[in-house]
């Protein structure tokens, strides 16, 4: 199956007498042996009809009348890939590309997905650049036919339309209640089973479930701090009997938010850090029997995860973490876009932007860190090799479709690479300054996947 990108053009509906006519360039027709004068299926996502296929001399070319543009959603001289699938005489236009996003704010038509917007925008002209077509709503864009959805795409200003169901649908979905919420289940698995649409990064992933996930792999073992469910004071005891400082995780949580980690001091008492929004709070208890005691009602509110504490690398005195960006892009397999070091903030133990982090590239990270420098040459190989085996192990290893992974990694003072977190549902707020027209390489690797999900 080979397929080429096409400019829609608009005809007047009856021009030919017939509103389902269709008009592609003759070597299309000819290269394709695609039957003309006789009605084939015509599919852009979920949208299907009957189309008669005429030739024209114009090369690249694609001609269809008005209501049929209606139905799609398309603006004229948009550029769309376009395949000929022979086994089922049908032609099939896209990739037809929807993300499931939050919430909308109509009332702000410069930034209608707020801090996405500037990625929303960046995704629609990644989508031109390469022939396909993408379109973002919310849940309550979700109708009671599951066929079509109310969302938004981008020409010459955000606008607002009626959309076939995607080919493609990528889950931008920030918290579980949404994402978990019947409606867009129920949207989730009829596109699926009706329409043939792939979703990826359908769901988010709990700390507690990665890990148990990634232990079924030997080969990950060796990148994994020792981690468990937390259940109460015991398996507090066990850990700290094995490490000096261990972390208590909301294996929910996010941004770095209820992080506590606590450390055995060299008088035997044990300092407990609280990870808060203006910096660590510090509270020494003289047992764990005492520690527990006060932290149980934050505990109980919701579940959390023990873990090993580590002796990672500081730059300039603070901690220093790692996010490798691994994705999926035309030829559907891993690899990875991006590392970025995470320094923490002044005060904090925790490396999140929103808690005062900075960002600076991976190198550069190493080579300031504390590392031994014979050791640090080795490092940044050894984080995207890491990176990248990690997202291969939560593909095989957790039923779920993911086409991008954020996945945090923690260098320890001598450079071995540890596994933190993976997150499937990496930040795309506005937090990057962009060149008008610039596209960044993992946003045209969205629009890639898609591609290579329908072949087109």
């Amino acid at each position: 199956m080979t397929n080429s990108k096409v400019i829609v053009h608009i005809l007047r509906s009856g021009l030919f007498g017939d509103e389902q006519t269709v008009c592609i360039s003759e070597s299309l027709i000819k290269k394709w042996n695609i039957p003309h004068n006789q009605s084939v299926n015509f599919r852009f996502g979920a949208f299907k009809t009957y189309v008669r296929v005429i030739p024209i001399n114009r090369s690249g070319q694609l001609r269809m009348s008005e209501s049929l543009v209606e139905k799609m959603g398309v603006r004229p001289g948009a550029p769309l890939r376009v395949a000929y699938r022979p086994g089922s005489q049908s032609i099939q236009v896209g990739p037809l590309i929807g993300v499931i996003v939050s919430r909308a704010f109509p009332q702000e038509p410069d930034r209608p997905f707020g801090n996405i917007t500037a990625f929303c925008r960046e995704l629609v002209d990644a989508s031109l650049q390469q022939g396909a077509f993408v379109y973002f709503f919310p849940p309550g864009g979700i109708g009671t036919s599951h066929g079509t959805v109310e969302g938004w795409t981008y020409a010459g200003g955000w606008r607002k339309g009626v959309f076939p169901a995607p080919d493609v649908l990528h889950n931008r979905l920030t918290t579980r209640k949404l994402e978990n919420h019947p409606k867009v289940q129920k949207f989730f698995k009829e596109t699926k089973s009706r329409y043939g649409t792939s979703i990826f990064n359908e769901k988010y992933l709990d700390k507690t479930e990665v890990f148990a996930a990634l232990r079924k792999d030997a080969s990950l073992h060796a990148l994994l701090p020792e981690s468990h469910p937390y259940s109460g004071v015991d398996t507090l005891k066990s850990m700290c009997a094995k490490y000096r400082t261990v972390f208590l995780k909301p294996i929910r949580g996010s941004l770095g938010k209820g992080i506590i980690r606590v450390t055995k001091t060299e008088t035997g008492t044990f300092a407990c850090h609280f990870s808060e929004l203006n910096g660590t709070r510090k509270v020494v208890f003289p047992s764990l029997a005492k520690l527990h005691s006060t932290v149980a009602p934050r505990l109980k509110m919701q579940k959390f995860q023990i873990q090993q504490g580590l002796t990672i690398a500081y730059v300039g005195g603070r901690p220093v973490d790692f996010r490798a960006l691994v994705q999926k892009g035309l030829s559907g397999a891993w690899d990875v876009t991006s590392i970025v070091g995470r320094i923490a903030g002044p005060n904090h133990f925790v490396s999140n932007l929103a808690k005062g982090g900075t960002i600076i590239q991976a190198k550069q990270a190493i080579l300031k860190s504390n590392i031994p420098s014979g050791r640090r040459t080795v490092a940044l190989a050894a984080l995207r090799t890491a990176a990248l085996t990690i997202a291969k192990g939560v593909e095989s290893t957790i039923n779920a479709h993911f086409g991008e992974l954020g996945v945090d990694l923690a260098l320890d003072r001598s450079g071995k690479v540890w596994l933190l977190e993976v997150n499937s549902k990496p930040s795309k707020n506005d937090n990057t300054q962009l060149s008008e027209g610039k596209i960044r390489p993992s946003v045209k690797l969205l629009v890639q996947y898609a591609r290579h999900l329908t072949k087109l």
